[in-house]
């Protein structure tokens, strides 16, 4: 107990669950990934498509950086909460990948 008579917060499993969805989220983004090249690279290899690969490519290692920031940010006893420029960048990272993605489909 504290000298104000609470106490601490316990965090039990939880940063365990975060990490571990951050890491079924990275895996996600990671087959997506791998099935834009794909289809990507099925196509005619005409400048566009080779522009697409390419930024897929470098979201994709972002979004991995983000996703590895985290999760070593959660192997601490009191994890700190998510700044909102990475939270963003993770959101901007998912959005720009699904968009390049169908964008290469159609």
């Amino acid at each position: 107990m504290t000298a104000s008579g609470t106490t601490g917060r316990d965090a039990g499993l939880q940063p365990e669950r975060t990490r571990l969805a951050w890491r079924r989220t990275t895996l996600a983004c990671s087959v997506t990934a791998v099935l834009a090249l794909r289809q990507a690279l099925r196509g005619s290899g005409s400048p566009v498509e080779v522009v697409g690969v390419a930024v897929i490519a470098l979201i994709w290692l972002a979004f991995l950086g983000v996703a590895h920031r985290r999760m070593r940010q959660l192997a601490a006893d009191r994890p700190p909460g998510l700044a909102p420029r990475w939270t963003l960048a993770a959101v901007a990272c998912t959005v720009a990948l699904s968009v390049f993605a169908v964008a290469l489909i159609f």
